[in-house]
């Protein structure tokens, strides 16, 4: 039996493009080398991309973004370790603490609890097919005549990607992650997405008489690895000044998956 496997295309949902580089002294270098890693996450000819033809409504991973206060800025800028955990920030800014003026020779510390700090990226790279979604079949080995094969999506399919292991305050690591994401690629990002049933494209391809041809549509994923930084934060009055100290600072390596609608 004569059969011809056609693996056209992968049908994409999402990009991802994290550039980290080291400081290169010649702008052209440096200009070549965000260029590289741009291209390596450029939708590739072979993909096509069905997000406007899904006929599951994905909507974007809702993200708050939050700022830090005036005087909750002033606290971060006084401390080496950066701090972009936007619970901590939030919880930072709704705290009321004035010490009083008056207040010599005062000593307190307020403990906050252990915290992840910061999310650090420190490789990205895409599997384009991550995982097969869908596959049309069309056979021809009785046929005469050239018969077309198109994409329709057989089954509705959930994708899901996640932390790849267990780490203490998972959503909120989430949270950082997507938010680093977005901040270098300005692409919403997700970590489940949805291909409605009936989604279809009107691409088509030819499946000669005698032949047997196989459309299979894959979903891509980015595989994430990344630096996780915990410590325990506490506020520290002296006198009339406060500030913030961390103490035990600890990264953590975790491998991560994300998906982007």
């Amino acid at each position: 039996m004569n059969v011809r496997r056609l693996n056209i295309f992968w049908l994409i949902v999402f990009l991802l493009c994290i550039s980290l580089f080291s400081f290169d002294a010649s702008i052209s270098a440096e200009k070549k080398k965000e260029e590289k890693e741009a291209e390596s996450f450029t939708l590739p000819k072979n993909v096509i991309s069905l997000s406007k033809a899904n006929t599951f409504p994905n909507t974007t991973e809702d993200m708050e973004v939050i700022e830090p206060s005036g005087d909750t800025k002033e606290l971060l800028d006084e401390i080496s370790i950066p701090i972009d955990n936007p619970e901590l920030i939030k919880l930072l800014n709704e705290s009321v603490i004035k010490p009083s003026p008056l207040a010599i020779g005062y000593r307190a510390q307020v403990y906050l609890g252990r915290w992840p700090l910061n999310y650090q990226s420190e490789n990205t790279s895409v599997i384009w097919d991550y995982q097969e979604i869908n596959e049309n079949k069309i056979d021809n080995l009785s046929g005469d005549e050239v018969q077309e094969i198109r994409y329709i999506q057989q089954e509705q399919k959930e994708i899901k990607g996640a932390l790849t292991n267990k780490i203490d305050n998972p959503n909120v690591i989430k949270k950082m992650i997507l938010q680093t994401a977005n901040d270098k690629t300005n692409l919403p990002l997700s970590f489940t997405t949805v291909f409605g049933k009936n989604t279809k494209l009107e691409n088509f391809y030819n499946i000669p008489a005698k032949k047997a041809g196989y459309l299979k549509a894959y979903s891509p994923a980015i595989n994430e690895t990344g630096k996780v930084t915990y410590g325990e934060v506490y506020i520290e009055l002296k006198g009339h000044t406060k500030s913030i100290k961390v103490k035990n600072n600890m990264p953590v390596k975790k491998g991560v998956f994300k998906i982007k609608i």
